[in-house]
Order: C-alpha cells, then structure tokens, then sequence
C-alpha cells in the first residue's frame, strides 16, 4: 500500500491553552496509539491534504523531529461544525508483523452487458473491511463487471486474495445489475440454433399448405 510522510513535532504540552495554540498555527494536533507509549504530536494542517481528502486510502509515515519514523494508519479524525477543518487526528502505529483491519475502496473493471441493455447498476459496497499485515494491505479491490447481466450480482467472496481476510459474510454482494423499468431482456442465442420464418427461407401460407394436403 502507499503512504504518505507526515512530518512532526512531539507535543510538550496537551492542555487546552496550547492545543488552541496550535490550531491558530494552522497545525493539528495528533495522538499516535499502539506502540509501547502513547506519542502525542502536532503537524502542518496541509501536510494531511493528500491522506484526508482522497477517496483513496494510504497508510501514514510519520517523521518526528527526534529522527523517530513510524507507521500508521489513520483511525479517528475530528472535524469542526463550523468550518469544517480538522480539529485533532488519532493514528494506530503499524508493525511488520501485526495484522491490521482497513477499509480498502472497490474498483469497478469493465462495462455491464445488463446496463447496456437498460438495467441499473448498484454499487453497494464501496469500501470492504480487510484484515492483513501491513505489506500485503492493497491499495484497491477490483470487482469485474464485464459480464453481469440484468439479475446477476458480484459477491464479497469474488474478491477475496489469499494474503487477506474480508470481514464480511460469503453472502455479502459488492454490486449488482438491477431490473429497470426500460430494460431489455437478455437473449443468448445458441450458435446453429435455427430461428423460423428467418430471411432467405420461404415459409408457406396456410392455404398453400391444404392444397397440398389435398392433392395428396
């Protein structure tokens, strides 16, 4: 997975008075959970331009001014009523070896035979929790869509990998093709399969069909 470098100062003082302090800075104030100590820290607030709003998902390096580089992801972030900027973040340190639980984003591959025909498509999970080490968290899942047709659906277990785990029952659909009012049915036809009355055949009246019945 890709990250993105954050670059810090540790907080000597987490009290009212000097939080308010940093937000006039236009810094944020963070709190890192999960190592051995709680590490409390402050950054430039467009240092998490690229982390926050995205609908992509990356894991955080965080550089500290005391030459300590950690990893993290990002697990809590406040935002303010007023003026929608972010007020405080909560990060959870990464170990090499240590599982983690993320919501990666779903990425839909190819064009739906049962949209084009006027169905409607319905993505309904665009996110899936996945618990995996570090290394082997994804950037994105990819939902094949080239074959659905009106009624058909992509389930959770569609896109599972061996090197992770979807927190999410088998029964789970990602996203479907739904019958539209417009919609055109989906016909296969076999290949040699006869169709009557086809171009180029002559098919006989019904009254040329008694005379025939009649000269025999």
């Amino acid at each position: 997975m890709k990250f993105i470098t954050i670059k810090g100062s540790k907080r000597e003082s987490v009290g009212k008075v000097a939080t308010k302090a940093l937000r006039n800075a236009d810094k944020v104030p963070c709190v890192l959970y999960g190592g051995e100590q709680v590490i409390h820290f402050a950054a430039d607030e467009k240092a998490f331009k690229n982390l926050v709003y995205t609908p992509n998902v990356y894991t955080a390096k965080i550089e500290l001014e005391d030459g300590q580089v950690l990893d993290a992801v990002l697990q809590d972030i406040q935002f303010s009523p007023v003026t929608d900027r972010i007020l405080h973040i909560d990060f959870y340190q990464l170990f090499a070896g240590k599982p983690i639980t993320m919501n990666i984003p779903v990425k839909l591959e190819g064009n739906a035979p049962g949209v084009l025909n006027g169905g409607s498509l319905d993505f309904i999970l665009r996110k899936l929790s996945v618990h995996a080490l570090p290394k082997d968290l994804p950037d994105f899942l990819t939902a094949d869509i080239s074959e659905l047709k009106i009624g058909d659906k992509v389930y959770v277990t569609e896109l599972d990998r061996e090197e992770i785990t979807l927190n999410h029952p088998d029964n789970t659909v990602v996203v479907q093709v739904r019958m539209a009012r417009a919609a055109i049915v989906d016909e296969v036809e076999e290949e040699g399969e006869e169709i009557e009355g086809a171009e180029g055949e002559e098919t006989p009246s019904e009254g040329e069909a008694k005379d025939t019945t009649a000269k025999e």
